[in-house]
């Protein structure tokens, strides 16, 4: 089974980070919320309190088959600040493994020069950010092993983007269908 990790911060985008939690524990993929904090209560960008499944120093990354970052403000701010959550994404960029973004949150790859000469997208005028990074503005973008996604809109096109990375196109369709969600 995959597994995955969705990495919540104070101020993150709430339908971006649980839309994606929802989908990819319906398809049957191990997806766990982690607090980048020593707490495991996060509050949301618009005041939803969350609890998460643990916190960023109880993490396996070994046994990690994808990091997802949500957007949100200040999320992505306290993501970016995160230096262990850094080190991990810079392993998992070397090693090849899936690393997912979506909203302001794909500016974290993208400040860390991991996006260039690959196409991306984020949050309309997050551009700048995806330091050299081909810019598109399809709901979600999937090159090599980045997946980045727009915004709030897209969250539903993006957690079936992942479970179709995860799984098969198969899968994403079924649960396209289960969901009443026309793609």
């Amino acid at each position: 089974m995959a597994q995955t990790a969705v990495f919540l911060a104070d101020g993150f985008e709430e339908i971006e980070a649980l839309t994606v939690v929802d989908l990819l524990r319906r398809a049957g993929i191990e997806c766990r919320m982690v607090s980048i904090s020593e707490k495991v209560e996060v509050t949301g960008s618009h005041g939803i309190k969350v609890q998460a499944d643990g916190v960023l120093g109880e993490v396996d990354f070994s046994s990690l088959d994808m990091l997802i970052l949500p957007g949100g403000m200040p999320g992505t701010k306290n993501l970016k600040a995160c230096a262990p959550l850094a080190e991990q994404i810079r392993a998992f960029d070397a090693a090849g493994k899936y690393l997912a973004a979506i909203c302001a949150a794909p500016t974290v790859f993208g400040e860390m020069g991991l996006l260039r000469g690959r196409r991306a997208c984020c949050y309309p005028g997050c551009e700048d950010a995806l330091d050299g990074a081909e810019v598109v503005t399809e709901e979600v973008a999937v090159d090599g092993h980045f997946t980045t996604s727009r915004g709030m809109g897209t969250a539903i096109p993006f957690g079936l983007a992942l479970i179709e990375r995860l799984l098969d196109p198969g899968a994403a369709e079924e649960m396209a269908k289960r969901i009443v969600y026309r793609r």
